[in-house]
């Protein structure tokens, strides 16, 4: 009964279950710090982003500044010319993950690795994170580290991590909420097992037996990995709005998570017992809490003067004139925002329709340079397209485990795709870009490395089914490592021939 509540680990603890992940997050490190400051520009929209930080730095909100033609040149120049204006203006998004872009450009300044040191930093410690969620999740340090291996020479992380977009802020905040949510999970389930009778038969190795009054009864105590994913989401959503989505999503998530614990601890009425005991502090302990840290990410704007709309309720009355105005004020600020990122409908080139993402239908071309003797250099956000393609029959494989199976890992992976894939089909007429998948890879990581487990096969089968599992899963992984080092000069900005450009794009649709 232990053992279903709180099952152990295999291939190592303690220490051993570190060695694997740092290994694996040293190699990320360095695939996503190398020549970090290539190109020598502001790539796409980094012209919004690292300015907006830079604004954050120096006068606590989005200050103005001159249209990019004027600015970005000033900006790479040297001596350098800043031209920023402290005029408030209006920004599109919410202001963390700019002041996560803005210790960067604390530390080494405004130019390309300044602006890009933190998403490389958050980059590399996410395929860390993974490696050891990965483990928890399925009690496996091998399929972990698989896990996070994978990420590390996936092609859409690797230029998110290189490049200061909002994106992979979001992805990072996100993941380490469903981390904490994993945590939580395991010291809940591990308070149920310790609250249940023994088996009573003088066994000393600490068997219980499931327990009705226990089971719907005792409740969970002090969760504060629950509260720390609170703070995460909240920063999440203060980085981009879709980070609210997860907030929704973990939310049901973790209350399933109680009601399979308490069925499992013996409670006759687990759904009962769940909103009982369990709904309420779950609920307090993640959504005010985002709350709260989202307004907190606001401090910069709140303490100006000049930031847009900073005094746009001063001295207006009317029906909610008992709110603090600050507040009121931001949230015209925001109604504002709401409509603007609703109504965004200007054609792009490289925008896509969600349908199109999970294939790589429509990557985003970030950067390209041609120059002399037939050579070119492209900055190219295209996932990895092996390990993406073997991740939608991997997500196949979860949908039967988790429907027909009831496998609760399956259903988590799935619930975190979900919840950063299935909104942006709301937004069919908005203007929006593949690379905003980049905030659900970790979950395709996931699913991929669940499908190469099943075909290693469960640890009680023969030898010989075990041999052929490895192999067709060591060929799997291989190939996928060759397909990323084949697209590589496309991530990096390399400069290669014209002809070797060309033969890489797969699809018509890429170039």
């Amino acid at each position: 009964m232990r053992e279903r509540l709180v099952p152990g680990y295999s291939g190592g603890s303690g220490v051993a279950g570190w060695v694997g992940p740092l290994v694996v997050a040293v190699v990320a490190g360095v695939l996503r710090f190398w020549e970090l400051g290539r190109p020598r520009g502001l790539v796409f929209d980094e012209t919004y982003y690292a300015k907006d930080a830079w604004a954050l730095l120096r006068l606590g909100y989005e200050g103005s500044w001159p249209d990019r033609k004027t600015a970005d040149p000033g900006i790479l120049a040297d001596p350098q010319v800043v031209p920023l204006s402290d005029a408030g203006a209006f920004v599109a998004h919410p202001p963390a993950g700019k002041w996560v872009i803005a210790v960067g450009e604390w530390g080494f300044g405004l130019d390309p690795f300044g602006w890009r040191f933190m998403t490389a930093l958050l980059g590399t410690l996410s395929v860390l994170m993974l490696c050891r969620i990965g483990r928890r999740l399925f009690r496996s340090t091998v399929l972990g580290c698989l896990a996070g291996a994978l990420m590390a020479v996936d092609g859409l992380h690797l230029v998110m991590s290189r490049t200061a977009l909002l994106d992979l802020v979001v992805m990072f905040f996100v993941l380490a909420a469903f981390g904490c949510l994993l945590l939580d999970r395991d010291g809940a389930r591990a308070r149920l097992a310790d609250a249940l009778p023994e088996d009573g038969d003088g066994d000393r190795d600490g068997h219980v037996r499931p327990d009705p009054d226990v089971g719907g009864r005792v409740t969970a105590g002090w969760r504060p990995w629950r509260i720390a994913a609170g703070c995460l989401l909240g920063l999440a959503a203060a980085t981009k709005w879709n980070g609210l989505y997860f907030l929704a999503f973990f939310v049901v998530l973790t209350l399933l998570w109680d009601v399979g614990a308490r069925r499992v601890a013996g409670a006759r009425r687990p759904y009962r017992a769940v909103l009982r005991r369990d709904a309420g502090p779950a609920l307090l302990s993640l959504v005010p809490v985002a709350v709260v840290t989202y307004l907190v990410t606001w401090t910069g704007w709140f303490l100006s003067d000049d930031g847009y709309g900073r005094h746009w309720a001063d001295g207006r009355g009317g029906p909610w004139s008992w709110i603090p105005a600050p507040l009121r004020s931001l949230w015209h600020y925001e109604a504002l925002v709401y409509r603007f990122n609703v109504g965004l409908h200007t054609p792009h080139k490289y925008e896509s329709n969600p349908w199109s993402w999970l294939v790589l239908g429509r990557p985003v071309l970030f950067h390209y340079e041609s120059s002399g003797g037939g050579r070119v250099e492209t900055v190219l956000a295209l996932g990895t397209p092996l390990l993406w393609w073997t991740a939608c029959a991997a997500l196949g494989y979860l949908l039967y485990r988790w429907a027909l199976r009831r496998d609760w890992r399956a259903g988590a992976v799935l619930c975190a795709v979900g919840a950063g894939y299935l909104p942006w089909f709301l937004y069919q007429d908005r203007t929006v870009f593949s690379f905003y998948a980049v905030v659900f890879v970790p979950y395709l990581c996931l699913a991929v490395a669940m499908l190469l487990g099943a075909l290693l096969g469960p640890p009680g089968a023969g030898r010989p089914r075990r041999v052929r599992g490895a192999v067709a899963a060591g060929v799997l992984v291989l190939l996928i490592v060759w397909n990323f080092v084949y697209f590589y000069p496309l991530y990096t900005g390399q400069s290669i021939p014209y002809d070797d450009w060309r033969a890489r794009m797969w699809l018509d649709t890429w170039v």
